[in-house]
């Protein structure tokens, strides 16, 4: 089991949805005197590139009101190619972030992402409309905070689609798990038994890394469908902490 980490002050699920942009996207001293650092300023997409890109330019995130979004196309999954990676990577981590999906919208938020394959592959944390969008009709494999085809999350208390959601990460060792609204929905073990039996039963079971402890990127997915994420902060864990990109 994981070490005990120090939590964050996450929204509840009966927070408010909206409000002055000014007040998100900032840390508190007690955040920075642990560590914490800011993926998204706000403002800009300073910290993120294109997947195999050297900037953001061929991608459609943009900023609005505070918010990294994305407006509403083909609902098509375009393999990496108009994602977002951080220019850091890691790999023992904690990351915390909201987001709030359109009616019908498919996203995700990967880690352990490299760019060692012509899609962009990484473990990732399921953001999707459950209700409406079909795939996740498939089953709890591929429903919010899951980790997406392989380990369905439970006790799971989702704000609808077009509510502010508040999702968290924690890498640290071996131990990974993935939280939803201040609830812990889903542990796992790198390179345990259980995993790779469940990776066998997914579409990644021919990635030889994938399931492994590695210093990847964090990316966010461009599914074709309307998104907005905020406060995007992350703080590295361990004996491990950031690498700043080679490009």
């Amino acid at each position: 089991m994981a070490a005990a980490v120090l939590p964050i002050a996450l929204m509840a699920s009966t927070a408010a949805q909206s409000g002055n942009s000014s007040s998100h996207n900032r840390l508190t001293d007690a955040e920075k005197k642990a560590g914490w650092t800011l993926l998204f300023d706000g403002q800009s997409l300073a910290g993120w590139r294109g997947y195999k890109q050297p900037d953001a330019a061929s991608t459609r995130w943009r900023v609005q009101d505070g918010l990294l979004t994305l407006a509403p196309n083909d609902g098509k999954d375009t393999r990496g190619a108009r994602d977002i990676i951080s220019t850091a990577t890691f790999d023992r981590f904690e990351l915390s972030f909201e987001w709030r999906i359109a009616e019908g919208g498919n996203s995700g938020v990967k880690y352990y992402v490299l760019e060692d394959m012509d899609a962009a592959i990484g473990h990732e944390y399921q953001i999707i409309d459950d209700e409406r969008h079909p795939d996740a009709k498939i089953g709890p494999k591929r429903q919010t905070a899951a980790f997406y085809d392989v380990l369905s999350a439970s006790n799971r208390h989702l704000e609808p689609a077009g509510r502010f959601n508040t999702g968290r990460i924690v890498a640290n060792g071996r131990t990974v798990e993935h939280w939803l609204n201040g609830t812990r929905v889903l542990e796992y073990e790198l390179n345990s038994p259980a995993l790779r039996t469940a990776i066998v039963d997914s579409k990644f079971k021919d990635v030889a890394r994938f399931g492994k402890l590695q210093k990847g990127h964090i990316l966010l997915q461009d599914h074709g469908d309307q998104i907005w994420y905020r406060n995007i902060k992350i703080r590295p864990l361990g004996a491990s902490g950031t690498t700043t990109s080679r490009r």
